[in-house]
């Protein structure tokens, strides 16, 4: 009996108000940690040659540093330096090698020279790679094979080193995109425009097989030290001077340079990780990344728990002060020239489903779902919309949902060589065919598409250039006036009576042929086998108020694909996701020699338009300003007159934040947004145990039915003993 009232009571003693759910340890929920989500998998890719998927980017843009990157805050969005002193503009030189005037036509610019100044007193993370012993050698340079013994992670390495980047470090990095040895998925990209880069990259090339050739078999191949050949592209004209060589005049080369494809990499980490064992043990540059930038991988166990924190070596950059309208009133220039980073680390942990993990947010032990993706903030909101009990839920909560409409767009296009909805051959037969796509523009309702399909989380495109891209026309002046009239500044979809003139005009009457009598149809090519999908249905439907009939040609995604290539396609829904915030990323899909048929581009529709394509090529040498952002306009114009896609809509993404997170603002296009946001953890405690509070009645209903048992087992076991005295006595009285 007192062993069991001292369990009891030491039992009941632990019964604290502290939440007893959590997946932290007590008290963290109060530490500068930022708490995160990642899904699926590890990250695959860290090394910047490689990494080229957005669930790697939280940390490849948090560890690594290009040259620019993104202003936060400002849309359209704008290019500022990173580990640049300025945003650099090139000088041109023509095929004789004499250097050309900064407004000097495109067509004669034969190189564009590029030279970077490089930020002084930049250092790497600390990292073993750099170590410098005592006598200042590597102290893990070389290594003997049982010196990796028991080492799976630089944290098992007792020693580290920095050093301060330089011009070198860009240098090695370009190289690094040509070896064999990584093939990097840019380096087709990069050797078109960088001069000298593809020689080289088969200059590697052929310099690895005739090394392979000579190992013996099962011999781990020799580190290739590619600071023993190099190329004229790029070189560094001192510790802190970088030069750039670009083919012709490419105005949107600055654009990569914001990406971690071109980021620093010293040739010691590259040295360090060649080594024989490191593979074996998990360690390279892909999960144990080296870099500039303001966080560093310190804990990395796969497909579980990573962990950035604080590069203690990051000089600090200041928190923008300036944003679009409403930014300041959504509090994000509070923190107005502060130095970033504002938290100590950020963990991200597994999860595998997206119940748990939404389970764990509304608890408050997630600041943020996923910090790579969108759409939860986007299903959130969509669910505050449909039910009222959330919508209190998410309110109470203090939940942040914010959108943003992205740099993408996704279109219905028809093929420019069909002869129903295409060019057409004549003059006539072109001008009947656009009256026909015009037609088909007004009845095909995206604003309802958008409220169906894409939950109203979609803006209607009037034209191919989404906002935030410089180019990009709000209303009126951005409006499509075949499609829509203006009434009281907001944009309305022509009448049905108007599509069915149109469709009367170009020969098909009520939807029939003016010579045959024969009704109009139609084909729209669906890849995935989607025939008779609730969108499809609804495609139909919008045809059919102009008496059009819609035939869906349902078929996998290889057999849709080789439709597109061969142009047999006439009617078919496609997207695009900009690579850079430029408008030559989404008027390219409408350039004429970058069509799929015959060329293999990105332009599906196969559109030829003499005038747009002149424009084009005048465009696409112009520096931002307003001289391109007129022949943006013009181009625009004349593709919603020519109307070879409905344009369909921009994306949008959403962000679901804690009330504790500050700087909070969804994008997809600036992705080293980790540095820039903000925890309170004191009000994360306080709502973490106000949401989470402990239930203890269970326990003290299990204690008092222990108390009452032992009570029993006690009383029971006195009467035994009882009985037993007095069996004895009655014995012992007996003659």
């Amino acid at each position: 009996m007192p062993v069991v009232l001292l369990l009891l009571t030491f039992f009941l003693a632990a019964c604290t108000p502290a939440p007893v759910n959590s997946p932290y340890a007590q008290g963290d929920e109060a530490d500068n940690v930022l708490y995160t989500a990642f899904a699926q998998r590890s990250p695959k890719y860290l090394d910047p040659a490689n990494s080229y998927s957005t669930d790697e980017t939280p940390f490849t843009y948090s560890i690594y540093e290009p040259l620019y990157s993104y202003d936060y805050l400002a849309r359209p969005y704008r290019l500022i330096p990173r580990t640049a002193v300025s945003i650099a503009t090139p000088a041109y030189f023509d095929q004789n090698g004499g250097q050309l005037p900064e407004d000097a036509p495109g067509d004669q610019v034969a190189v564009s020279v590029y030279d970077i100044q490089i930020k002084p007193g930049i250092k790497f993370q600390p990292h073993p790679a750099l170590a410098i012993d005592a006598s200042g050698k590597p102290a893990y340079w070389p290594l003997a094979a049982n010196e990796l013994e028991n080492k799976f992670g630089v944290d098992d390495f007792s020693q580290t080193g920095t050093r301060e980047l330089n011009a070198n470090d860009y240098v090695y990095a370009f190289r690094r995109l040509a070896s064999p040895r990584i093939a990097s998925p840019i380096y087709g990209v990069m050797a078109e425009h960088i001069v000298g880069l593809r020689e080289y990259g088969e200059q590697l090339k052929n310099q690895d097989q005739a090394e392979r050739s000579t190992l013996a078999p099962g011999a781990v191949r020799p580190w290739l030290d590619l600071r023993t050949t190099g190329f004229d592209g790029v070189q560094a004209l001192g510790s802190h001077t970088l030069r750039i060589k670009v083919k012709g005049k490419y105005p949107q080369f600055k654009y990569w340079l914001a990406m971690t494809f071109t980021a620093p990499v010293p040739w010691e980490a590259d040295r360090f990780y060649q080594q024989a064992g490191m593979a074996e043990h998990n360690l390279s540059l892909n999960t144990w990344p080296l870099g500039t930038g303001p966080y560093m991988l310190s804990e990395s166990i796969p497909n579980r728990r990573h962990v950035l924190s604080r590069n203690p070596n990051f000089r600090g950059e200041p928190y923008p002060c300036e944003g679009e309208a409403g930014d300041a009133q959504a509090g994000l220039l509070h923190d107005c020239g502060k130095l970033t980073p504002f938290v100590d680390k950020v963990v991200f942990t597994l999860e595998k489903e997206s119940v748990p993990l939404m389970g764990k947010f509304l608890q408050g032990y997630y600041d943020i779902p996923q910090v790579d993706r969108g759409d939860y903030g986007v299903a959130m909101r969509v669910a505050a919309g449909d039910s009222a009990e959330k919508a209190s839920l998410y309110k109470d909560h203090g939940i942040q949902l914010r959108s943003s409409t992205e740099a993408q767009v996704s279109y219905l296009g028809f093929n420019w060589r069909d002869p129903i909805v295409g060019q057409g051959d004549t003059p006539e037969q072109q001008e009947k065919n656009r009256k026909l796509r015009q037609a088909i523009g007004i009845a095909f309702n995206w604003e309802q598409y958008v409220s169906i399909f894409q939950n109203d989380e979609a803006q209607v495109a009037y034209g191919p250039v989404p906002p935030g891209i410089p180019g990009y026309q709000a209303l009126p002046e951005g409006l499509n006036r075949q499609i829509y009239t203006l009434d009281s500044g907001r944009a309305v979809r022509r009448p049905i009576e108007h599509a069915r003139q149109l469709l009367k005009d170009a020969g098909y009457p009520d939807g029939r042929d003016a010579m045959t009598g024969r009704p109009l149809i139609l084909h729209f090519d669906s890849a995935g086998g989607m025939g008779s999908s609730a969108m499809l249905d609804w495609m139909r439907r919008q045809l059919a108020s102009i008496n059009i009939q819609l035939e869906i040609r349902a078929t996998d995604y290889n057999r849709f694909q080789d439709k597109m290539r061969s142009g047999s396609a006439q009617m078919f829904m496609w997207g695009w996701v900009a690579d850079y915030p430029d408008a030559e990323n989404f008027l390219f899909l409408l350039y004429g020699p970058n069509a799929k048929v015959g060329t293999g581009g990105e332009n599906a529709s196969n559109y030829q338009n003499p005038e747009f394509d002149r424009l084009f090529e005048q465009m696409r040498f112009l520096d931002d300003g307003p001289q391109k952002e007129a022949l943006v306009h013009k181009m625009v114009a004349i593709v919603q007159h020519d109307a070879p896609w409905l344009f369909g809509y921009f994306p949008k993404s959403g962000g679901a934040y804690q009330a504790w997170v500050g700087n909070a603002k969804p994008t997809q296009m600036v992705r080293n947004t980790l540095q820039f946001y903000r925890i309170d953890p004191i009000l994360r405690a306080k709502k973490i145990k106000e949401w989470n509070p402990p239930y203890w009645w269970p326990l003290w209903l299990l204690a008092a039915f222990c108390l009452a048992g032992a009570g029993l087992a006690w009383r029971t076991a006195k009467r035994k003993d009882r009985a037993t005295a007095l069996a004895h006595h009655d014995s012992a009285r007996r003659p």
